[in-house]
């Protein structure tokens, strides 16, 4: 597997020696796009985006790759990644936001799924682990119940009270309707063991994209720019393993860094106060996220083997 940085904030800079040794990567690249990080943290215009798209095309290479992304505010570069994948696949998204808002602009951090399922060799995205607000009235908040409720969309929280929308939602995996509200299958209730082989059952196609935000976990285990959720980090390890053991692991991305916000945009300066909790790193939590990267990449690059 390939190991490539894409440098929008300079978040993974002191990590480099540990990133590098982390596996037997058959290449390890940075792309330089530090100078479009601004315009591209939060959500992006399309021309912008375009930019990106170019440099990553012109600079990734063939073959299963791993990808840093920084911040979790990038994460919607996730689905250009994905745009590059040669055969079906099943998104498996680790995250504690669903990511899967249809009122946000097209490119957003929030609302990247829709991209994903918007892509024609795009089977189907699993989501795991969700903790945070997004599923309380998601109907209100532009969540996309459609694609729950065709099977294109799943989603298993980690641990969420059951959800309050205006109509009748069919029940389908990970859920069930009664009383006005979506009842969760969550993860920490059912047990990960007990829940791993109906998820895995869910996959539809041969090859896998990981993409993993580390807001998903406590934040003991990760820092990040957005609130955080409960999955322990040994959950999140033994979901890579389980489904790097049965399916191949074709791509992957990681977010979740922490870094300095410094917005010139007065629309994302207020999003940015309205939506992100106000945090400070010091040494020891850098040096947490630094800990826990490692073991992601240890335990990807260790199955990631088709």
């Amino acid at each position: 597997m390939h190991l490539q940085i894409l440098d929008l904030d300079g978040s993974l800079d002191a990590q480099q020696a540990t990133l590098r040794t982390a596996a037997a990567w058959d290449s390890v690249s940075t792309i330089a796009l530090r100078d479009l990080g601004p315009r591209l943290r939060l959500w992006s215009r399309e021309r912008t985006i375009g930019l990106a798209r170019a440099r990553i095309a012109a600079q990734t290479p063939h073959g299963p790759t791993l990808h840093l992304l920084g911040s979790g505010d990038f994460h919607h570069l996730a689905a250009v990644l994905m745009e590059r994948a040669r055969e079906p696949i099943t998104v498996v998204h680790i995250d504690n936001h669903p990511d899967w808002v249809r009122l946000a602009p097209r490119w957003h951090c929030g609302s990247w799924v829709n991209r994903a399922l918007r892509l024609p060799h795009v089977a189907r995205v699993i989501t795991l682990g969700v903790c945070s607000d997004d599923l309380l009235r998601p109907d209100l908040k532009g969540g996309n119940l459609p694609a729950l409720v065709s099977g294109k969309l799943v989603l298993f929280p980690w641990q969420h009270a059951p959800s309050r929308v205006w109509r009748r939602i069919p029940d389908g995996p990970g859920r069930h309707w009664q009383d006005g509200h979506i009842h969760w299958q969550n993860l920490a209730e059912t047990g990960l063991e007990t829940a791993l082989d109906a998820i895995i059952a869910l996959i539809c196609t041969d090859a896998v994209w990981l993409s993993i935000d580390k807001d998903v976990l406590d934040e003991r285990e990760a820092l990040t720019n957005w609130d955080q959720g409960r999955m322990p980090l040994s959950a999140l390890l033994r979901i890579v393993a389980a489904v790097g053991m049965r399916k191949c692991i074709v791509g992957a991305d990681i977010c979740g860094e922490f870094s300095t916000i410094a917005h010139a945009n007065w629309l994302k300066r207020w999003e940015s106060r309205a939506d992100q909790p106000r945090r400070s790193a010091d040494a020891s939590m850098l040096a947490r996220n630094e800990a826990t990267n490692k073991e992601l990449l240890v335990a990807i690059d260790k199955v990631a083997r088709c």
